[in-house]
């Protein structure tokens, strides 16, 4: 067993978070009331005008069967001219405007409220709220509620059921057959259960559509972050392996300046030449400074910089948390007699733990231990903070976007406002790498959390050098 503690602070504290101190997010009225930030999708006009012709057709189509195979009587002017009105705008729209142009909120809600009028108006002709085809006023108001920002789709979810309680007291009577005495209506309590049948069809419909579609904005918007802080976490890595090569491609053509230097300092003709060679020389001597200073960085440290050892990425997790008065330590054990794994470079790793860090920081009462075990199958990192713990409700929903419970920048000791988003992005991050991740309490109180990779996973193979 191996314990390994790490008192020293750096020079300057890495700020993992993705909000800055004091900065409140960006808002929209347009945007949806799920997270600041958040932007449902949007229908193109093709769309719209896509199921417009649907609705056209499947008129259409009804009609005819109605009045052609079943007989039914039916008032064709009417109704034709209603289906042909919405055949008219169509056309029209489709003229206008290109039809890969997104529609904006209000031009959107404008034509759905059109067809749920024009649908409507069928329905009074054909028996209002007694026609089994009422049942398709829900069809707009799901489109709605899973495109539009939720003051319009709550506007159109009121047309509709405004109009499926004005079918119920104002329509012509239903269709029959030819000859066929008129079909006796049906008693105020049935008729109204009917009705309230189909606006709660609408309204638990449309809440369903938008639930769904919020949660798959919030989901697209997190994993969009996540993408994000990965892409920089490899570019930083990517600039330390950039660093590494730069140092040791240049050290041989800056020893051949010195060599010739020195040898121009020695047959110098005159004394002006000789400082000039020996200037040449303190340049290349303050060159081989720097770059012996870029080959002690942390990211080219190592003899092959994709490999580091497991003890080296608990120091680079909890070094950046050790400035806020709560004692940070690292333990790394496995088997007796055994050394730790080299493991490799991971930017995923990284970030994702140190996130965790500096969020069990921000919790801890006094104290914040990073453990590191590993065994013949298993790396295991787990994070422990003496803090408060999860409460049930964030500990049921913790892992997904926009679930926090972090103080504001002027009680966090950290001084990061998140949005929720830290541990969606650890999650996702660890996982990418073959870890499961577990979000529990302590038995003694505090917060847990591990993650487990299947040690070949992690472990980077043996390095013999050069």
């Amino acid at each position: 067993m191996a314990d390994v503690s790490f008192a020293r602070a750096p020079d300057d504290q890495r700020h993992m978070g993705l909000d800055k101190p004091g900065e409140e997010p960006a808002q929209d009225d347009a945007w949806s009331w799920t997270a600041p930030g958040l932007r449902r999708g949007r229908l193109r006009v093709r769309t719209l005008l896509a199921q417009r012709w649907l609705s056209v057709v499947g008129q259409v189509a009804v009609l005819l069967i109605a009045g052609l195979a079943l007989k039914l009587r039916v008032p064709w002017a009417l109704c034709f001219t209603l289906i042909a009105l919405s055949a008219w705008l169509n056309v029209l729209l489709g003229l206008a405007s290109s039809g890969q142009r997104l529609a904006r909120d209000g031009e959107a809600t404008a034509q759905i409220a059109f067809d749920i009028l024009q649908l409507s108006g069928l329905l009074y002709l054909t028996g209002g709220a007694l026609n089994p085809f009422s049942l398709l006023l829900i069809a707009p108001v799901t489109l709605a509620a899973a495109t539009l920002p939720a003051r319009f789709a709550l506007a159109l979810g009121l047309l509709a059921i405004f109009s499926s309680v004005m079918l119920a007291l104002f329509h012509m009577p239903l269709p029959t057959l030819a000859g066929a005495p008129a079909p006796t209506d049906p008693s105020p309590l049935m008729l109204w259960t009917i009705v309230t049948a189909r606006i709660f069809g609408i309204v638990i419909t449309a809440a369903y559509a938008w639930q769904a579609a919020s949660e798959s904005a919030r989901m697209e918007l997190a994993l969009n972050v996540t993408e994000t802080v990965l892409a920089r976490e490899q570019r930083l890595s990517a600039l330390g392996a950039l660093a590494a090569a730069a140092a040791h491609e240049l050290g041989t053509p800056l020893a051949t300046i010195s060599v010739v230097s020195r040898e121009m300092a020695r047959n110098a003709t005159s004394e002006e030449v000789r400082e000039d060679a020996e200037l040449l020389i303190g340049q290349a001597a303050r060159c081989r400074e720097i770059l012996q200073r870029l080959t002690e960085m942390p990211e080219a440290q190592d003899a092959v910089h994709e490999r580091m050892s497991l003890v080296q990425l608990v120091q680079d997790v909890i070094e950046p948390h050790m400035v806020h008065g709560i004692r940070v330590e690292a333990v790394v054990n496995g088997p007796s007699g055994e050394t730790a794994p080299d493991i490799w470079r991971r930017p995923e790793i990284i970030h994702a733990m140190t996130s965790i860090v500096e969020n069990a920081v921000d919790f801890a009462r006094s104290e914040v231990i990073v453990i590191a075990r590993f065994d013949a199958r298993y790396v295991v990192i787990e994070a422990r903070d003496d803090g408060p713990g999860f409460s049930p409700e964030v500990l049921a929903k913790l892992g997904e976007p926009y679930v926090t419970t972090r103080p504001g920048a002027e009680g966090s000791r950290t001084g990061h406002i998140g949005m929720g988003l830290g541990f969606f992005i650890a999650k996702t991050l660890l996982e990418r790498t073959g870890a499961t991740v577990d979000f529990r309490n302590g038995r003694r109180g505090g917060a847990v959390v591990s993650a487990r990779w299947p040690r070949p996973a992690l472990e980077a193979p043996g390095y013999t050098g050069v």
